[in-house]
């Protein structure tokens, strides 16, 4: 790992501000941005940065802790049906979860809608707690939806992560109206979930399509040390809370550290814990530099993380932006090789990184 500079030309810049702890971003086909921020609020970004009133009719979200409105995707169709998809964190019986809605973002009269919403994915069960969530959402190639979920961040529901009755701990993979992909990895097995694509994670919060291959790349929170890269495959047991490099905050051991025959070791993983947050494959010609690096935020780290790959290997870490002193929660390229960045703070802001020959947002 190595503390690095901006590569020369390129600059950074603030966006947009005033954002309430901004936690997903999703660039829209015709310019600007949806934005959400946790309390609640979806917003609307401009091509020059001003954000809208918040949007009506979202959904009602459980603002507590790590919980509250999360990330958000357009529909690989948008341009065709508008539709957009939002997880946040939703109360219920038992306690709360992770839900997903999807809705139509219509404009009447210069307000901004989330219109005919219906949720199509809720984690289950619910439980009182107000940590991990993971929540990202990434469209695959084939137009299925991946959703990642935390195994809620408590003793009680560690050991659900390496079981297939629950969502705890789990990637899941659905269809786009909710319903289950008959060609999941646990369809037909008594007792499991059906929607469940993998299991053995504690709190994935950033997640990607690998360009090259098309599979889902996540990042994960481990405990005190242990964050990890990892190539989300079907069927397979990425080993919370069995097989970890992290231990127990204030010190105690969890589980073993080597990943024996059946579980999937990370590709890469952070002792001290960086908490990365946002996935991104950078594979523009822009910054060329950059091209085929793999980006992801830093929130206790307070950093920009880039990694350079070979492969499935990552050969080289530098930490960029560490003299801004902010927690990076999402990371997202544009269309001209820009990089936009969210700031986790009360007074928010999205940042972007262009290289010297970038256009605009």
């Amino acid at each position: 790992m190595a503390r690095a500079a901006l590569p020369a030309g390129v600059t950074l810049s603030t966006w947009a501000e005033g954002l309430e702890h901004p936690w997903g971003l999703a660039l829209l086909p015709q310019g600007g941005a949806l934005v959400t921020e946790r309390p609640g609020r979806l917003r609307v970004v401009s091509g020059q940065g001003q954000l809208s009133a918040p949007v009506a009719g979202v959904p009602r979200v459980d603002a507590r802790g790590q919980g509250g409105l999360l990330d958000v995707v357009l529909h690989p169709d948008f341009a065709r049906n508008g539709l957009v998809y939002l997880s946040y964190a939703e109360a219920g019986d038992g306690g709360n979860s992770t839900a997903v809605a999807r809705g139509k973002l219509v404009q009447d009269g210069g307000q901004w809608r989330f219109a005919d919403s219906q949720v199509v994915f809720r984690q289950a069960p619910k439980f009182a707690s107000t940590l991990h969530f993971g929540s990202r959402l990434v469209f695959a190639r084939d137009g299925k939806l991946f959703i990642t979920l935390g195994e809620r961040s408590s003793r009680q529901t560690r050991p659900d992560a390496q079981g297939l009755n629950t969502h705890h701990g789990k990637v899941v993979r659905i269809n786009d109206d909710g319903s289950v992909p008959r060609d999941n990895p646990f369809v037909g097995d008594k007792g499991a979930l059906p929607e469940i694509w993998s299991q053995g994670h504690r709190n994935p919060q950033g997640a990607a399509l690998n360009p090259r291959t098309g599979e889902l790349w996540v990042v994960e929170h481990g405990p005190q040390g242990g964050d990890e890269l990892n190539v989300v495959r079907a069927g397979k047991n990425y080993g919370w809370p069995l097989y970890t490099y992290g231990e127990e905050y204030g010190g105690g051991r969890i589980g073993q550290e080597a990943s024996p025959r059946g579980f999937e070791p990370p590709l890469y993983s952070w002792v001290p814990s960086v908490s990365p947050s946002g996935l991104a494959f950078y594979t523009s010609q822009a910054i060329p530099s950059w091209t085929g690096s793999l980006f992801t935020g830093a929130l206790s780290g307070q950093a920009l993380i880039r990694l350079q790959l070979d492969g499935e290997k990552v050969v080289r870490e530098e930490r960029l932006l560490t003299d801004l002193g902010s927690r990076i929660r999402d990371v997202v390229m544009g269309p001209s090789g820009e990089l936009y960045l969210l700031t986790d703070a009360r007074q928010g802001k999205i940042l972007v990184l262009r290289g010297a020959g970038a256009a605009g947002s």
